[in-house]
């Protein structure tokens, strides 16, 4: 309860008191940094780890390989030009990478693919282009150019200098083809083909493909069979993503393990034979996904224990008194508070690399000699953040309007009490396959460092729940979705978590669009709302942007928000501005591709029509997401003002709170 002090001892206490809250609040840069190393992956000798490395400068990327004994210095460092970046890679052997090279759309954007793939040896020499369109790398002068794309698709068991690589030609666009591809030579040779785009393969240890599964050009999930030599389609529900194949049981090479929604509700992590028979429910959850992320044992591969996707993340071990599961409760008991995630084995077993990471840890990688016990630190995620100022993230669980119930993460200002909070509404992007979850937030952080309650809302259309949750908020952008979020701030409220009077929206991407969406579908609850790189007129993404440049493309904007034109306005920011009863923050990237500047305009105009207050940031030079460390603390330090003038109660309401 905050409290007006009269006697001037009580005056200089909580003149102390602001200034120690000053002193002890976090920098804005601290939150603004990148992080240096991600994606670490381990050689199968264990010498070595490869890695993407970031400059500091936000759009600069590349390869960086250490020696495990040695992570003050890379063995091979190569830069890559401005936003390309290696989008995955993979050790053929000990000495040998593959990487796929892709670019990033700002800090918020997806990495895509380019479509080239490149081999390396451990030290930077011998580089080779094995796929793509330049005409450079070893079988330049023998062989036409690659018109088309290449992704790394898996690689054998053992690692023998092989990888595979799945291929699609831009004149044959709905066709998916999977080579296995020696990494030293480029030679290639085929192994399966399927006139479907966009497959991924499973292979079977003995190196024959199995399935094909993914997203078809209508935009809907499709698994198939390999029956002889030719593909069955599987009778599953299209419209839901409701069976994935995921790897082949050790030792019997007729079963696998896959995801499944059978009925689209929760998950289930299932073995059973190839075609479906004989299937045994390793663990089944009614509300969430399961999987076996980071629960897998080394070569060959089996899986030792099983996760939820929401909530607080707990390993359920398929048999406890396993050696492997005994590893991993001993480490888990080592970080408490954490949840550990195995990483890479290497090719003997006897080097694990694990990740440790919780709502306040952005990650710690480490080694462990399986044999001996011994562990070692190989880096942290963001070195400068300490997860003893952070603050916590709560899942929790409310009844929408409708009476679904729905999943909340909350995040409280650390030392704060948990009640009449300013509060601020975080909708991620997508919006579909993404979803917030209890793993550590820059956003929600910096926010709680500031003395907000940070609420985050898995509404309808959000992975993690099943493929009827998710396909519930197609077509639902500007209806049901909002809904659910206003339900969240309702609840929230109700739970005296949030103070009514203040409350504002901040969101980016699909997030942005919510940020102006939310305060027209509820007029009066929110004060203030700040829209990052959002979608502002539903109808320009048709016409403007990366989505729309391909047939996949368009057929998941019919699929996602459908195509009349009335409801598309009647849904759009920009025709609903007069609707909009709050001071406005408009945050854009100028040479943003997934939501084009064309957006922010578009939005400027409308409020500028409806006389509405508002302010903005742009930058040039930025895309989806700024990168540039400089602008995003002034995006966070702009944004700290704005709640501060709207809503008030931050980080100053703190030191003066007894």
């Amino acid at each position: 309860m905050n409290h007006r002090f009269v006697r001037p001892l009580l005056a200089a206490l909580c003149l102390a008191t602001t200034a120690a809250g000053a002193a002890d609040l976090i920098p804005v840069a601290d939150f603004a940094r990148r992080m240096p190393l991600t994606d670490p992956s381990l050689s199968p000798d264990g010498q070595y780890v490869s890695m993407a490395f970031h400059d500091p400068d936000g759009k600069t990327h590349g390869l960086a390989i250490y020696r495990v004994g040695d992570m003050t210095k890379p063995v091979t460092l190569i830069r890559m030009p401005p936003y390309e970046l290696p989008a995955s890679m993979m050790w053929a052997s000990n000495t040998r990478l593959v990487v796929a090279r892709g670019k990033v759309d700002g800090s918020i954007g997806a990495a895509s693919y380019t479509g080239e793939i490149m081999a390396i040896d451990v030290n930077g020499k011998n580089p080779d282009y094995l796929f793509g369109y330049e005409a450079v790398g070893k079988r330049a002068a023998t062989r036409a150019l690659d018109r088309g794309w290449g992704t790394i698709d898996g690689g054998p068991i053992d690692a023998n200098g092989h990888f595979y690589m799945r291929a699609t030609l831009w004149g044959d666009e709905d066709r998916s083809t999977l080579y296995d591809v020696d990494a030293q030579t480029s030679a290639r040779r085929q192994m399966a083909d399927i006139g479907q785009p966009n497959m991924s393969f499973l292979v079977a240890p003995d190196g024959t493909p199995r399935f094909a599964f993914g997203t078809g050009t209508d935009a809907k999930w499709q698994v198939y069979h390999r029956e002889g030599s030719g593909w069955t389609k599987l009778a599953i529900n299209q419209a839901h993503r409701s069976f994935e194949p995921v790897a082949s049981v050790a030792g019997n090479d007729k079963r696998i393990y896959a995801l499944a929604s059978p009925d689209g509700k929760g998950g289930e992590f299932i073995e059973q034979d190839e075609d479906g028979s004989n299937l045994k429910v390793i663990r089944k959850d009614d509300f969430g996904w399961v999987s076996a992320a980071g629960l897998w044992t080394p070569a060959p591969l089996r899986p030792f224990g099983t996760i939820v996707d929401t909530g607080i993340p707990k390993a359920e071990y398929i048999d406890p008194q396993a050696p492997i599961a005994k590893l991993h409760m001993a480490l888990s008991l080592k970080f408490p508070g954490n949840f550990v995630r195995f990483v890479d084995f290497s090719r003997d077993g006897g080097q694990l690399m694990f990740e440790v990471a919780s709502d306040r840890e952005p990650g710690r990688f480490m080694l462990i000699d399986t044999k001996t016990y011994k562990v070692t630190k190989l880096f942290d995620a963001q070195p400068w953040i300490d997860p003893a100022k952070m603050s916590e993230r709560r899942p929790l669980r409310f009844k929408a309007s409708d009476g679904l119930e729905l999943e909340a993460i909350l995040t409280f200002p650390k030392g704060r009490p948990e009640t009449n909070l300013p509060m601020v509404l975080l909708p991620h992007g997508g919006p579909y396959e993404v979803s917030d979850d209890w793993y550590y937030d820059t956003d929600a952080q910096f926010l709680a460092s500031r003395g907000y309650v940070v609420l985050q809302v898995n509404f309808r259309g959000s992975t993690g729940r099943g493929s009827a949750f998710e396909s519930a908020g197609l077509k639902k952008w500007g209806t049901r979705i909002q809904e659910d979020l206003i339900d969240g701030v309702k609840w929230a409220i109700a739970q005296n978590y949030a103070d009514p009077k203040r409350v504002c929206v901040f969101g980016a991407s699909f997030g942005g669009y919510s940020a102006l969406m939310a305060p027209v579908r509820a007029p009066g609850m929110f004060k203030c709302a700040v829209a990052y790189d959002g979608i502002y007129d539903l109808g320009m993404m048709y016409t403007k942007g990366d989505i729309q440049e391909k047939k996949l493309g368009v057929n998941y904007l019919n699929m996602a928000i459908g195509n009349d034109q009335a409801e598309l306005a009647a849904n759009s920011p920009t025709h609903l501005a007069d609707k909009i009863d709050v001071p406005v923050f408009l945050i854009h990237g100028e040479d943003d591709e997934r939501a084009p500047f064309a957006h922010f305009k578009a939005m400027r105009a409308a409020l500028d029509a409806a006389h509405k207050p508002y302010e903005v940031l742009t930058k040039p030079d930025e895309r989806h997401g700024f990168v540039k460390p400089s602008n995003i603390e002034e995006m966070y330090t702009r944004l700290e003002a704005f709640l501060e003038k709207n809503i008030g109660g931050g980080q100053q309401a703190t030191a003066s709170t007894q």
